[in-house]
């Protein structure tokens, strides 16, 4: 994948000894994060959200959409491996969900779930397949770290979102700073491509300590 973060420093970010996890923070392409994660699908949602792992985030994310922009419209899940974030948003009343994913494996997953009106294989670290101003509101959890999709994709969430729409996504809090990421955003508020609402420290993965930003962005 190009514009990905370095692998993850073990020592930075905790894995409660989960070895796909581990493997996951040191992807280094596009064919090996599919292969991990098609291999992962069948039990990646046990995996992190058990109490070792404690992953809150997609419920976070989802109530972070509700607040600041509601649920009415039309929301793109990027990286929506097997729906956590699609079925915490459905719970909260989102009826329009599309879905994208790099993982044919976790889009099987996320199609089992239904709460989804199209799914499609896309690498977030390219252009996306979708014209420009297609989504009220572009959600994001989970794939902006380590070994996976680097601060450019920032861009392309802006291009797909409607003027007046949000941007919600997390940012994996050791590489916010030295990946580019906060660097990323302050130049988009910059061009008044995007308002800068709020990058709040909240839990991720709550079992295991770790912490992420949850970036909400206004886009002009």
């Amino acid at each position: 994948m190009a514009d990905i973060p370095s692998p993850a420093d073990p020592r930075e970010t905790n894995t409660a000894g989960n070895p796909l996890l581990e493997r996951a923070y040191a992807l280094a392409d596009a064919e090996e994060a599919r292969a991990l994660y098609d291999e992962w699908a069948e039990h990646y949602d046990a995996d992190l959200t058990d109490e070792s792992q404690g992953y809150v985030a997609p419920t976070v994310a989802a109530e972070t959409v509700a607040r600041v922009a509601g649920v009415d419209g039309d929301i793109l899940d990027a990286g929506c491996g097997t729906g956590l974030v699609g079925v915490a948003l459905s719970d909260l009343g989102a009826r329009t969900i599309d879905g994208v994913d790099l993982s044919p494996g976790m889009l099987e997953k996320a199609k089992a779930t239904g709460v989804y009106r199209r799914l499609a294989p896309a690498d977030l670290s390219r252009a996306l397949p979708a014209p420009a101003d297609s989504y009220d509101v572009v959600v994001c959890v989970g794939t902006l770290t380590h070994g996976h999709v680097g601060p450019g994709a920032f861009g392309e969430f802006v291009r797909l979102t409607r003027p007046g729409g949000a941007i919600v996504a997390t940012v994996l809090d050791d590489i916010w700073d030295s990946g580019g990421y906060r660097a990323e955003v302050d130049r988009l508020a910059q061009m008044a491509m995007v308002e800068l609402v709020s990058t709040d420290l909240v839990d991720y993965r709550k079992g295991a300590e770790v912490d992420a930003r949850m970036v909400v962005l206004r886009v002009g």
